[in-house]
């Protein structure tokens, strides 16, 4: 097999969001525009209320998905349509906005620690005018391995070690993983070779792209690792545990055309929605 290196680090860049929630934008940023066919990655994090309370009021998507991970807290989710849910900690909404979507997300606490990830992912230029939908998968739902060694992985999407994950029917076929290592583990995954992928550390530190040589480069909590070439990872915690999330997708090699909440393959697509918007006609 293999070992796919880190190619490139970054780490993400504070910002703010929605109505003012404040965040960690780690791809999506003038350093990363995007991992093909990732399109952003923003981590929020916070027990201040004035960081998150005023959340992300209606606002609308279209052309791409967006997958919200939540670890702590809880949001409430409602659409143009009376869909609505609550996200809470451990949940995952993966939201295929197709040819569009209005839509709030907004928390439902007064106080304490709210932390996630939100990633948005392209769709291919067949499926950007396609029916909305949602897979809200609630905690339980969401398969943990458990290794030998204390490693502990929830597969949000892919598989591993013959477990898949609750997300399923996504054109770019994802793996999505919540990897946990207790200090000095190893953690060692196929990933097809046709695949992009990168690694997020969110707690703690590890080495990633381990060689045979015990060679790998090492990251810390806030910090992204693309990944290159290669149909495998390997990952080593330091001397204590480390938390990240591993994610890798068929590119679509497809044009990107992206302006606030809409991603097409064309200006022209750009301006088509803006005005289907303005002319109140954008939801179909």
């Amino acid at each position: 097999m293999a070992e796919r290196k880190v190619t490139k680090v970054l780490t993400g860049q504070p910002t703010s969001d929605g109505a003012g929630v404040r965040l960690t934008r780690v791809i999506g940023t003038p350093a990363l525009d995007h991992v093909d066919p990732f399109l952003l990655l923003d981590e929020f994090k916070s027990d201040r209320p004035d960081d998150y309370l005023a959340g992300f009021p209606d606002h609308p998507h279209r052309g791409f998905e967006t997958v919200t991970y939540m670890l702590a807290g809880a949001m409430r989710h409602k659409d143009h349509v009376g869909n609505q849910g609550e996200l809470v900690a451990g949940s995952v909404q993966w939201m295929t906005a197709g040819r569009g979507i209005i839509h709030s997300e907004m928390p439902q606490q007064k106080d304490g620690l709210m932390w996630g990830f939100q990633l948005w992912v392209n769709l291919p230029a067949r499926d950007k005018l396609s029916e909305p939908r949602y897979q809200d998968i609630p905690p339980e739902r969401i398969s943990e391995v458990a290794r030998t060694d204390g490693t502990r992985i929830r597969v949000i999407a892919g598989e591993l070690d013959g477990v898949n994950g609750a997300v399923t029917g996504i054109a770019t076929d994802p793996l999505y993983l919540d990897v946990a290592l207790p200090a000095g583990a190893r953690f060692r995954h196929s990933i097809p070779e046709e695949k992009n992928a990168f690694v997020y550390v969110f707690e703690g530190e590890g080495a990633f792209g381990v060689s045979a040589d015990e060679t790998g480069r090492s990251l810390h909590a806030g910090q992204l690792g693309v990944l290159g070439e290669g149909d495998s990872l390997e990952a080593r915690a330091a001397d204590s545990p480390v938390r990240f999330l591993l994610l890798a997708a068929r590119p679509l090699g497809e044009p990107v055309a992206r302006y606030g909440p809409f991603v097409m393959n064309t200006r022209a697509e750009i301006h088509q929605a803006i005005q289907d918007l303005e002319d109140g006609t954008f939801l179909g």
